[in-house]
């Protein structure tokens, strides 16, 4: 890290890469930060590698395995929208290497249920009617709020199928999400996502909680990168 600044690993959410955060990553570094922003196995540039296997808990595995090995500790770890899962997994498993977790309009899971029970009834049947084979095919990017037709087409380029066994496993958590570690939640609310309310109203109710809300659609990290990139340093460095 340079000058002491935060360390920063970002988790993608659903249908993404690592590519989604590039816009985010640059300012973060800009500040002087370090920045991880792996791409999971079986998405982006990393479809070829998708398995049976390819679940919910071996995403966990990947982030837990990246902090050891650059022996990280005290991070910002983000995760978006179905992100939100595998950082809080990761955070329950590497309590000791995290310094806060921050959902960007992330889903927020009690332990024992899926990313598919957090959605809304719409949107979790159309993800398992759309269904074919070990993945869920991404939606169009106007279904996340992305207004502008360059941003979406640059997003429809990248986005690729979700690993089905993914969105289906449940999540299993020995405690509450951020295992005792300072918790923050970004909500994204013009225009808010459907899908997100369930988790919106949960994390409103986390008396421990921090509650931010921006002024930006679901893929507020790639259609809003200055807010999202000072929003996170805010977080990083506000008194616990």
């Amino acid at each position: 890290m340079t000058n002491g600044a935060a360390a920063f690993v970002l988790v993608h959410g659903a249908f993404h890469g690592g590519w989604c955060w590039r816009p985010v990553a640059q300012r973060l570094r800009a500040a002087g930060s370090d920045v991880w922003a792996p791409t999971l196995t079986g998405l982006g540039e990393r479809a070829h590698l998708l398995s049976p296997s390819t679940n919910l808990s071996a995403f966990i595995e990947e982030i837990a395995r990246l902090l050891d090995w650059e022996k990280l500790s005290q991070v910002v770890l983000v995760g978006h929208s179905f992100g939100g899962l595998v950082a809080s997994g990761v955070a329950d498993r590497r309590p000791e290497r995290i310094g806060r977790l921050v959902l960007l309009d992330g889903l927020v899971a009690e332990s024992g249920e899926c990313a598919l029970d957090l959605l809304d009834a719409a949107t979790a049947s159309e993800r398992r009617r759309a269904a074919e084979g070990l993945t869920a095919p991404p939606p169009d990017p106007r279904a996340f709020g992305v207004a502008c037709p360059e941003t979406a087409a640059w997003m429809r380029r990248r986005m690729t199928p979700h690993p089905l066994a993914a969105l289906s496993e449940p999540l299993h958590l020995a405690a509450p999400p951020g295992a005792g570690r300072p918790c923050s939640y970004i909500r994204c609310v013009e225009p808010a996502y459907p899908a997100m309310r369930k988790s919106h109203a949960r994390a409103a109710e986390r008396r421990d909680w921090r509650m931010h809300t921006l002024a930006a659609c679901h893929e507020a990290m790639i259609t809003d990168p200055d807010a999202v990139a000072d929003l996170l340093l805010r977080i990083a460095q506000a008194p616990r």
